[in-house]
């Protein structure tokens, strides 16, 4: 009688396992798109000349 429950108990744990892998992966997956989507919205912007410092772009020292 024990054995059943045991096994039982067993299988639900695979299971719950695999649901939480799953939700772990699309979670990853939903994260890392996020992520790409603001570095695409907020990289670093350019001058023409390709400086990033947009205060000593062009200037001389006068």
């Amino acid at each position: 009688m024990t054995d059943d429950t045991d096994k039982a108990a067993a299988r639900g744990q695979d299971g719950r396992q695999d649901r939480l892998k799953s939700a772990l992966r699309e979670n990853l997956k939903r994260r890392k798109l996020q992520a790409r989507e603001r570095a695409a919205m907020t990289g670093p912007s350019q001058n023409d000349d390709g400086s990033l410092d947009e205060g000593a772009a062009g200037k001389t020292g006068n």
